[in-house]
């Protein structure tokens, strides 16, 4: 056998032992996380100070966490996206251009040029996003009970990919243009409306249960999605408050049949560094 055929037949056995590795690749191990930004007055520094700061930092710990599980795997088994969304779109400067460059794709032919430059991203246009949205002080909501209605199942789950969708968000859900009630369930909640309900005391389970409350859910099957909300910031003035925001929370999920979840308290970024790392990491369990 001459030199030039056997080179060929080696090429040849690479090449397939490499696409069995690929074709074996778990689709778990191909990560596709989106954000969804809470830019509400909650990221108000005077209503909450240090609340927009605290959000930066959990971005960057999914940053973190999305690029140490990138650098475990083979460049060519490389499938994996992060992505930003927002409802309604902040009406900010440059919006379109900081959401394009936060949306990173790493594949096979991703260079090295790409790996160093998303920690720069995922620090300077988060922040830019926030301060602007901050500066325009337009805040008329979050409506993540309408991004849920038409947007959570083509934007955030991809196929043969582990979705993740990190919220962050206080709990309340407002929206100028989706307050809607039907039979007890209801598109938002606020400190006004869960004091409304009587939704005040150790008996706010009974009340929810007799009066059909919670949040209005979708015929949805999301059972290919994970989802962390972060950053939940209760009343102080209802001792109950987180409670009842669980709640709600935890129900709507279990409705559409999310895969598992993770609702968290706000907290200092190293209290939550872990827990984040080993929710995206696959440790957590439901």
């Amino acid at each position: 056998m001459n030199l030039k055929l056997s080179n060929i037949l080696l090429g040849i056995l690479m090449t397939s032992v490499f696409a069995t590795e690929a074709k074996a690749q778990p689709a778990k191990q191909n990560l596709n996380i989106s954000f969804l930004l809470d830019l509400s007055d909650r990221i108000d520094p005077k209503k909450n100070p240090g609340i927009y700061q605290r959000d930066l930092q959990y971005i960057k710990s999914v940053q973190k966490s999305f690029i140490n599980h990138v650098r475990g795997k083979k460049m060519l088994l490389l499938k994996d996206q992060m992505q930003v969304f927002f409802n309604p779109i902040p009406k900010i400067t440059d919006i379109d251009q900081l959401s394009q460059s936060l949306k990173v794709d790493f594949n096979p032919k991703t260079s090295k040029k790409d790996f160093l430059n998303i920690d720069k991203i995922y620090t300077d246009n988060p922040t830019k996003i926030y301060q602007r949205a901050i500066k325009d002080g337009n805040y008329v909501g979050s409506d993540i009970w309408r991004f849920f209605k038409s947007n959570v199942q083509q934007y955030c789950i991809k196929p043969q990919h582990r979705n993740i969708l990190v919220i962050l968000t206080d709990g309340y859900m407002y929206h100028k243009d989706s307050k809607i009630e039907v039979a007890g369930k209801s598109s938002y909640i606020t400190p006004q409306f869960l004091l409304s309900k009587k939704l005040v005391n150790a008996n706010f389970p009974a009340i929810m249960q007799k009066n059909k409350l919670g949040f209005i859910s979708f015929p949805y099957n999301l059972k290919e999605l994970e989802i962390m909300v972060l950053g939940i910031n209760p009343s102080v003035k209802n001792p109950y408050e987180e409670d009842v925001i669980k709640q709600y929370w935890t129900d709507w999920f279990k409705a559409m049949k999310v895969k598992k979840f993770e609702l968290r308290t706000t907290d200092l970024a190293t209290n939550l560094a872990p827990v984040i790392n080993n929710f995206i990491q696959g440790g957590y369990k439901q």
